[in-house]
């Protein structure tokens, strides 16, 4: 019964060796929303990683799991949007946060036109038995037996303990939105909140230009702190756009930034970015120090900066044209002109379609 917190993983640089750990299963890992399945019947639940409920949000699925699961069960998994782009079907992460919304009509009308995915990766529990203190492959063999008549759009993930078939899904799988792969040890009990996993993410630089910076939620004006850089690439028509943010700073760090940038500070009214001082809601265009439904009571507002500094950062992979999570700064670049900051030294993966990697070679899904 819920609650129940998620396995989790810890990252490494590369695919490991499946000897060292008594072999492994790869999985591709998903961009998506973890959730955990608990199903009695025609009562079925959604649980998030952080064991929020996530039922009310996706119908379809609800539905869904109704028809196609086992009668009682208790599955981990990921929730995705998939949306047909040129080179196919790939994981949109922003569609799928539009799922969360607070009214009932808006739900059951995203429900119609971007239906949410599942695809289950573990078995917790099945029948009247739990499943969690059982080896991985115990747990693969069952959830492969239960679940390998799936076609969507509830699906079983593809497995391999074949090193050379990871390092090919963590190269190709990333032009369908995938976030790397994972491994996980073989003879390892399903422990939860615990990082016993393995996930292997990319992982690449960018030049990008310092456009502001937001304060420390614990910033006084005795102590001001630095909380966030905000980020900007220009685009080909020359307008610098906002592309994320980078945060993890010591609190001397922060001090130091909030006096090394006062020079910088510029009016809005003289920014790139005061073309968007109107906006006062989500916008399409993400513009920074608006609001959105993830971000509702938190002070969004921001202090701009004169365009005058390029910065190197570390970030894993885009969504759209930002960056899907916070970057980490790694060091300013005084030798690189802001304005060539643009997107084109950005990584461009090779699309790949996401039903080839949903749709399995056999029963094993490998």
């Amino acid at each position: 019964m819920p609650p129940l917190l998620p396995m989790l993983a810890k990252s490494v640089s590369g695919v490991p060796d499946p000897a060292k750990f008594g072999g492994l299963s790869f999985e591709p890992k998903w961009d998506g929303f973890r959730c955990i399945v608990f199903k009695d019947g025609d009562e079925v639940e959604l649980a998030s990683r952080n064991t929020k409920p996530l039922t009310r949000y996706f119908p379809e699925l609800v539905e869904a799991m109704r028809e196609q699961l086992p009668e009682r069960c208790v599955l981990d998994g990921e929730v995705f949007v998939g949306l047909e782009g040129e080179a196919g079907w790939r994981l949109e992460f922003e569609t799928l946060q539009e799922r969360i919304h607070p009214a009932k009509s808006r739900i059951d009308k995203l429900a119609q036109e971007t239906p949410a995915g599942f695809v289950a990766f573990d078995l917790l529990a099945l029948g009247d038995e739990a499943w969690i203190d059982r080896p991985l492959a115990e747990r693969r063999a069952a959830l492969v037996e239960a679940l390998s008549h799936l076609d969507g759009p509830c699906w079983l993930t593809r497995t391999s303990e074949d090193p050379a078939v990871a390092e090919q899904w963590f190269h190709e799988f990333e032009g369908a939105g995938l976030d790397g792969v994972v491994a996980k040890p073989l003879g390892a009990a399903y422990e939860p909140n615990k990082r016993t996993m393995l996930k292997i993410k990319h992982e690449r630089t960018a030049d990008v230009v310092l456009a502001g910076y937001r304060e420390h939620k614990t910033s006084t004006p005795e102590q001001p702190l630095i909380g966030s850089l905000l980020l900007g690439l220009y685009d080909d028509d020359g307008q610098l756009q906002h592309i994320g943010v980078s945060a993890s700073f010591t609190a001397k760090r922060r001090a130091e930034l909030w006096q090394e940038l006062q020079p910088l500070v510029c009016d809005i009214a003289d920014h790139p970015w005061g073309r968007w001082a109107e906006f006062l809601t989500a916008n399409p265009e993400r513009v920074p120090g608006t609001q959105s439904r993830w971000s509702q009571g938190k002070d969004l507002s921001f202090t701009p900066l004169r365009p005058e500094r390029a910065l190197e950062v570390k970030y894993d992979h885009m969504e759209g044209r930002r960056f899907r999570h916070t970057a980490h700064f790694k060091r300013w670049r005084p030798d690189r002109d802001p304005e060539s900051c643009g997107y084109g030294q950005l990584d461009e993966p090779a699309g790949y379609d996401l039903t080839r990697i949903l749709a399995t070679d056999g029963p094993g899904g490998e």
